[in-house]
């Protein structure tokens, strides 16, 4: 069963490198529209078929027109008005695609342990694994592999800013083909948005509870 979620997980996030297709304006508000039902934060909106009226005290942000996935006007910072929207938008993808394969870690460490991980590192985990790590030398080479492949990633975010038709979070990975048909890729962005969203919190979460307790979110559940 946890090897076919984490497979699973890993097919559905190869939705996340395909190419974006760059539509025209109305398009892409035609393609935001059919992501889902969503709740505009400012000025009128619907909640459950009845009018609401949230936040009508502020002025949507201009830069959240409604053409990004998994936009609903929420800005009451003012990001968007000081930093480009594509950087807000890579970092936001980043960031939770970090947090989905840090999340699924957090799990998998307390329900199983690849061979020759005990050997080396014992019974640490979440931050003690973490340190264990970086005093065995095994952390280095990741910063080092990893630092190497964001050059690549920075070059890309450099092109995008300057006028380039890249899409944020777009490294051109798409082994499923999901960017054939741009109405279903549109609605797997949306499910890669939210869940990375989500993974933000529940990482921290995780994290929290591990400095508190001592124990991982599945050991702090059964014992």
């Amino acid at each position: 069963m946890l090897r076919s979620a984490v497979a699973f997980a890993l097919a559905a996030s190869a939705a996340a490198f395909a190419p974006s297709p760059v539509l025209p304006r109305a398009a892409q508000r035609a393609a935001a529209a059919r992501n889902g039902p969503t709740m505009q934060l400012y000025k009128e909106g619907q909640l459950q078929g009845a009018t609401v009226n949230l936040y009508s005290f502020l002025e949507r942000p201009p830069a959240l027109d409604g053409t990004w996935v998994g936009d609903v006007g929420f800005d009451p910072l003012g990001f968007s008005n000081i930093i480009d929207m594509r950087w807000l938008r890579e970092a936001e993808l980043k960031h939770g695609r970090v947090c989905m394969l840090a999340a699924t870690g957090m799990i998998v460490q307390d329900v199983y342990q690849f061979p020759g991980v005990t050997k080396t590192f014992g019974a640490a985990k979440m931050t003690a694994l973490h340190d264990a790590a970086v005093k065995q030398g095994a952390m280095q080479q990741l910063l080092l592999w990893l630092g190497f492949i964001e050059i690549f990633g920075f070059v890309a975010i450099v092109q995008m800013l300057q006028g380039s038709d890249r899409q944020p979070g777009d490294f051109g990975f798409d082994p499923l083909n999901c960017a054939k048909n741009p109405n279903a890729l549109a609605r797997r962005q949306l499910v890669e948005l939210k869940n990375g969203r989500l993974a933000m919190i529940a990482t921290a979460g995780m994290l929290h509870h591990y400095f508190i307790t001592g124990k991982g979110p599945i050991e702090l559940i059964t014992g």
